[in-house]
C-alpha cells in the first residue's frame, strides 16, 4: 500500500514527504522505491542524508546543496559561497530535469526548504520523523506516513529471516513481533539474533527479550511504547554479544563522524586493525552496524543513540575520554601525514608534538594515497574538529585546518575550507597561540584567494604578516610575503606584487632558506615582464628554474615555465617560448594535474597564434577553456575563451569571435577583475569595429578606459593608449 501511494506521484513534479516514528522503516522504503522508480526519471536521481536526528549535528543545508552542486557537474570552485545562490544555482540547474531528489532524515522544513527544486519536472521525496506540516501547507506537499507493520506482515518478515534456520510456533513468532512493538528496524535485529540460536526455543528468547524490557522500564522514564520497545530489542541483542564486540559497539559512540574505517575503530578501542575488522564483521553480522562501502561503516542513528548511552552508562569519564582524545589525535596526525606526502616543498609545516600514547597514525606512500584517505574521510572532519573544541583540545581544533589546508585548495572544498578555517582561528585565539592564530589567517588568506576575495585575503595574511614579524618567525614571514605578492599580483597591482615578491626574495637570500626562494623568484620574473624589463625577467626565471630542478620540485618549475614563456613571447622568440610551454604541459599531464596542464595549454595558444598557426591554436584555448570550466577555475577559463575569440577573428569569422570575447568579458565582469575585463572588452570592440559595428565598438572601449584608470604599469599604458588611438579613429577627439 505504501509503494502504491508513492506510485501514485509518479508523473508528478513537487514534494512527497514519508514521515513516521523512527525505526518505522522510512529511509528502506524511499530508498527501495527510488531504485524500483529509476525509469521514471531520465535525468538521475540525488540523495542526501541530513542526518537531521543524529546525536552530533545535522548536515546544513549549504554543505547539501555544495554535494548537489557537485554530483550536478558545477566544479567546486565555481560553487558560489552564499546559500540563496547556491540554492538559486541549483534550482536553475533542475529547472530542465527530469530527477528525483532524496532528502533522507530531514529534522525540519528549514532544513529541507533550501533544497527543494521550485518549479520543473522534478520530485522531491523527504522522510522525516517530524510531519513537516508547513510544506504540506505551504508547498502543497503530499504526506505518506508511515505506519509500524500489522501484525502478520511482522510475522511474516520474522518467518522470512529465520525460516532457513529454525521453526517456530506462530503464536511465539506473533509475540516477538508484538514486543518488538512491530518495527522493521527492532524486527530485523530480533530476528537475526533468534536465526543465530536456532537450537534455543523461541518462547526463551522471548522471556529473555521480556525481561530486558523489564529492565528497560525500570531504568527509563520515557513514556513512548515504541521507543522503549527498540531500545529493549537494542538491548537484548547487544547483551548477547562477546565482550570484545560489545566494548568495540559502544566505543564507536564517541566516534565524532557520519561513517568511519576499521582503521578508526581500530584506535577508537586501542586494538589491532585485523581485531577491529573481526568485531566489526560481527557487529554488522547482528544488525547493530551497517557496512556502506569497502571499509567504511555507519550507525544508525537510533543505535548510534543507544552506543552513546551505553559507554556513558559502563564506561568510567576518565576512559571514555581517553579515547576521544585517541581518534581526535590519530585524525590530526594522519591529516599532518598528508602535507608530508605533499611533493612540493617549501611551505612551513605545523609543528604537532607527539600523538596520544598509543596511537600510531597512517602513513602514506605516495600523495595520491594520501588524498584517497582524504575524500574517503572529509565527510568527518569537520565534526572531527568540533569534537575536539567540545572536549577542550582548541590545540588540535586549530592544527586540523592548518594541515589540511593544501588538500582542501587542490579539492576546492570550500565549505568545510571556510568553516574549519573560522572554527579554528577562534580556538587558536582562545588558548592564546600567536603562531596558531596566524597559521589560521594564512589558511583563510588562501580560501579568499582562491575563491576571488582578494581584499579580504590581503587582510588576513596581513594579519599573519604581523604575527611572525613580533614572534620573529622570519622562515613564516617570507613565505607569507609571497602569497600577499600573489594577492596583488591576482588584482594586477603590479607595483604591490612585485615588491613583495622581491621583500621575500631578499629575505630567504639573506636567512639561506633556499627550499623557500625559488617561489618568489619565479613569481618575481613574471612581475618583471610585467614592467617591461624582460632582461631581468629572463635572468630571474633562468634562476628560479634551476633551484626547482636542484630540489626536483616539478609542480613548482611549471609556474617559472610559464613566466619564461611569455618573456621569450614578449621578446619575439617563438621557438624557445614554445619549447617551454611544451615542458610545461608534458609536465601538467605526467602528473595527471589538470591545473597545469589548462594554464600551459593558454601560453600554447598564444605561440600558435603568433606563428599563424589558427587552427592548432583554436584547439589549445578550447582544451585549456574546458579544463577550466570543468576544475572550476573560471577566471582561466575566460583566458581561454577570450583567445578562442582573437582565433576566430584572425580566421575572418567575426560573429563567432564576438560571442566568445562576450563570454570572457562577462565572466571577467562577474569575478570582478577589472584589468582583464578591460582586456577583453578591448578584444570585444576590435571584433565589433572588424565587423562594422562601430557603436558597438565604441561603446566596449569607453567601458574599458574607467576599468584601467586605477593602474599604471606599462602594460597598461600601451593598452590605454591603443585604445584611446583606436576611438581617435572613430572620430573622438582624446580627453
Amino acid at each position: 500500500m505504501d509503494l502504491e501511494h508513492l506510485d501514485a506521484a509518479l508523473g508528478e513534479d513537487g514534494v512527497l514527504v514519508i514521515a513516521g516514528t523512527a525505526g518505522v522503516g522510512k529511509t528502506s522504503l524511499a530508498v527501495h522505491w527510488a531504485h524500483r522508480s529509476k525509469g521514471h526519471f531520465p535525468d538521475g536521481q540525488l540523495y542526501v542524508n541530513l542526518r537531521g536526528y543524529d546525536p552530533g549535528a545535522p548536515l546544513t543545508a549549504a554543505l547539501a546543496l555544495e554535494r548537489f552542486l557537485v554530483a550536478l557537474g558545477v566544479p567546486a570552485a565555481a560553487i558560489p559561497t552564499d546559500v540563496e545562490a547556491r540554492a538559486a544555482l541549483y534550482r536553475t540547474l533542475l529547472a530542465d530535469r527530469n530527477m528525483l531528489v532524496v532528502l533522507d532524515n530531514a529534522a525540519g522544513v528549514g532544513q529541507v526548504r533550501p533544497l527543494l527544486p521550485g518549479t520543473g519536472r522534478c520530485l522531491t521525496l523527504i522522510t522525516s520523523r517530524s510531519r513537516l506540516s508547513g510544506l504540506v501547507a505551504r508547498d502543497g506537499a503530499r504526506r505518506v506516513t508511515l505506519e509500524v507493520f500489522e501484525e502478520s506482515a511482522a510475522v511474516r518478515l520474522l518467518h522470512e529471516t529465520t525460516g532457513g534456520y529454525r521453526t517456530d510456533d506462530d503464536q511465539d513468532v506473533a509475540e516477538l513481533a508484538r514486543l518488538c512493538a512491530r518495527l522493521p528496524l527492532a524486527l530485523r535485529v530480533a530476528a537475526e539474533r533468534a536465526a543465530a540460536r536456532p537450537r534455543v526455543p523461541l518462547s526463551m528468547l522471548i522471556d529473555d527479550l521480556r525481561d530486558e524490557s523489564s529492565l528497560w522500564d525500570a531504568l527509563s522514564s520515557d513514556d513512548d511504547d515504541e521507543a522503549d520497545a527498540v531500545r529493549t530489542v537494542f538491548a537484548w541483542s547487544y547483551r548477547a554479544l562477546p565482550a570484545d564486540a560489545a566494548r568495540l559497539f559502544r566505543l564507536l559512540g564517541l566516534h565524532p563522524g557520519p561513517d568511519f574505517s576499521a582503521h578508526a575503530a581500530a584506535v577508537i578501542a586501542a586494538i589491532p586493525t585485523g581485531q577491529a575488522r573481526r568485531q566489526l564483521d560481527v557487529l554488522v553480522g547482528v544488525h547493530l552496524l551497517e557496512q556502506i562501502g569497502p571499509d567504511r561503516y555507519q550507525f544508525h542513528d537510533l543505535l548510534r543513540a543507544y552506543a552513546i548511552d551505553q559507554t556513558q552508562r559502563l564506561d568510567p569519564p576518565d576512559d571514555r575520554h581517553t579515547t576521544v582524545r585517541r581518534i581526535l589525535s590519530w585524525y590530526l596526525h594522519t591529516a599532518d601525514a598528508i602535507a608530508a606526502a605533499n611533493p612540493r616543498r617549501g611551505n612551513p609545516r605545523i609543528p604537532l608534538g607527539s600523538p596520544a600514547d598509543d596511537v600510531r597514525p597512517l602513513e602514506f606512500a605516495t600523495y595520491p594515497e594520501a588524498v584517497d584517505w582524504f575524500r574517503a574521510e572529509q565527510n568527518n572532519f569537520l565534526a572531527v574538529q568540533r569534537a575536539m573544541i567540545a572536549a577542550g583540545f582548541d590545540g588540535m581544533a586549530w592544527q586540523l585546518p592548518a594541515v589540511l589546508r593544501y588538500v582542501y585548495a587542490s579539492n576546492n572544498l570550500f565549505e568545510d575550507w571556510f568553516t574549519t578555517g573560522h572554527l579554528g582561528l577562534e580556538a587558536a585565539r582562545r588558548c592564546d597561540d600567536q603562531g596558531g592564530e596566524a597559521a589560521l589567517h594564512t589558511v583563510l588568506g588562501m580560501f579568499c584567494r582562491q575563491s576571488h576575495r582578494l581584499t579580504e585575503a590581503a587582510e588576513h595574511y596581513e594579519a599573519a604578516l604581523q604575527i611572525h614579524r613580533q614572534a620573529g618567525d622570519r622562515y613564516s614571514e617570507a613565505w607569507v610575503l609571497n602569497l600577499l605578492g600573489t594577492v596583488y599580483f591576482g588584482g594586477h597591482q603590479v607595483m604591490e606584487a612585485y615588491a613583495h615578491f622581491k621583500e621575500s626574495v631578499d629575505l630567504c637570500r639573506e636567512m639561506g632558506y633556499a627550499e623557500l626562494i625559488a617561489d618568489p623568484t619565479a613569481n618575481l620574473c613574471g612581475m618583471s615582464r610585467q614592467l617591461g624589463q624582460l632582461a631581468e625577467a629572463l635572468e630571474l626565471g633562468n634562476r628560479a628554474r634551476s633551484m626547482h630542478q636542484e630540489a626536483g620540485d616539478r609542480h613548482g618549475e611549471v609556474n617559472v615555465l610559464v613566466h619564461l614563456c611569455e618573456t621569450h613571447l614578449d621578446l619575439g622568440e617563438l621557438d624557445p617560448a614554445a619549447s617551454l610551454a611544451e615542458e610545461a604541459l608534458s609536465i601538467g599531464r605526467e602528473f595527471d594535474n589538470r591545473v597545469l596542464e589548462g594554464v600551459a595549454l593558454i601560453r600554447c595558444g598564444r605561440i600558435q597564434l603568433a606563428r599563424g598557426e589558427i587552427d592548432e591554436a583554436l584547439v589549445s584555448y578550447h582544451r585549456s577553456a574546458t579544463i577550466h570550466r570543468r576544475i572550476g577555475d573560471r577566471g582561466r577559463e575566460a583566458e581561454a575563451l577570450d583567445g578562442t575569440g582573437v582565433a576566430y577573428q584572425a580566421l575572418g569569422r567575426g560573429e563567432e569571435a564576438v560571442a566568445f570575447h562576450r563570454q570572457a568579458v562577462a565572466i571577467h565582469r562577474d569575478l570582478g577583475d577589472r584589468w582583464k575585463s578591460a582586456v577583453a572588452l578591448d578584444h570585444l570592440a576590435t571584433a565589433l569595429r572588424e565587423a562594422g559595428a562601430d557603436e558597438q565598438a565604441r561603446a566596449s572601449w569607453h567601458e574599458a578606459l574607467p576599468l584601467l584608470a586605477e593602474f599604471d604599469d606599462p602594460e597598461t599604458v600601451t593598452l590605454r593608449t591603443s585604445i584611446e588611438t583606436a576611438l581617435s579613429g572613430l572620430g573622438e577627439t582624446p580627453g
